[in-house]
């Protein structure tokens, strides 16, 4: 097995990496703002895009493999990479988002799961679950642990919840590329990688649990893109930036 090589980040670097952060905080003050019953997706996406241009950013989504949006917007049962377009949200919908933006070289990448009016208590428990679980990951980093016990700790939150973590699509590590090492699992999958993989100080990952009401069992759409539940029961979906320091876990997307 080769060595898994983590990359550090200097007290210098993550303020770099806030400012994209900030950048991601503002849009989702924005979309805030604008979710309500009629408005489209693709309304949602163009506000996005133009905040992010207009502060100096890029958006890492769009071109992405062929994404063609700049933000990620999925509704309901759909877990991660709805692509924006003319759907209105409804109200009682669940509609989560998921944005990454670049500043000056550096990354953040962050998803909320909006409520939409009133909502079902079964989509709200989901809510609040992905929500709590991302909190609980983010309460036991420290530099020098183990991978697994983030990955624990995000599991056992969901779990005890009686639902389901998404175990198709994973956390990562984050920097001046989107995706870097490790690969963050958001349940303890049993592999020596995971648990002998050490989180230094100075790393900063983008921790991003998915959790659905029913099975953890999804599928893609035939866009190619769109993932959703395979018993078509609600998902939600909440992530945030953040860095490993001596003073603790730093939220980099606020």
């Amino acid at each position: 097995m080769s060595l898994l090589v983590i990359d550090s980040k200097s007290p210098r670097d993550i303020e770099k990496m806030r400012k994209a952060g900030v950048i991601v905080a503002r849009a989702f003050d924005k979309v805030a703002g604008m979710l309500a019953p009629g408005v489209r997706t693709d309304e949602i996406d163009a506000a996005v895009e133009e905040l992010v241009l207009s502060r100096g950013g890029k958006l890492l989504f769009k071109g992405y493999r062929g994404f063609p949006a700049s933000t990620c917007i999925s509704i309901n049962e759909e877990v991660v990479h709805g692509i924006p377009g003319a759907r209105r949200v409804a109200d009682g919908d669940i509609v989560s988002v998921d944005i990454g933006v670049r500043f000056d070289g550096w990354c953040a990448d962050a998803a909320r799961t909006f409520a939409v009016g009133a909502i079902s208590a079964q989509r709200a428990a989901v809510v609040a679950a992905a929500r709590g679980a991302l909190e609980a990951g983010i309460a036991v980093l420290r530099p020098g642990m183990k991978l697994v016990e983030l990955s624990r700790a995000i599991q056992d939150h969901v779990e005890s919840k009686g639902l389901a973590v998404v175990r198709s699509y994973v956390g990562h590590g984050i920097g001046r590329e989107m995706h870097e090492e490790p690969q963050i699992p958001n349940f303890v999958d049993g592999s020596v990688r995971q648990a002998t993989t050490v989180l230094p100080e100075g790393c900063c990952l983008a921790i991003e649990p998915m959790v659905n009401a029913g099975t953890y069992d999804v599928e893609t759409l035939a866009n190619n893109w769109t993932v959703v539940t395979k018993d078509k029961k609600p998902s939600a979906h909440w992530e945030d930036t953040v860095a490993i320091t001596a003073a603790g876990p730093l939220v980099i997307t606020v």
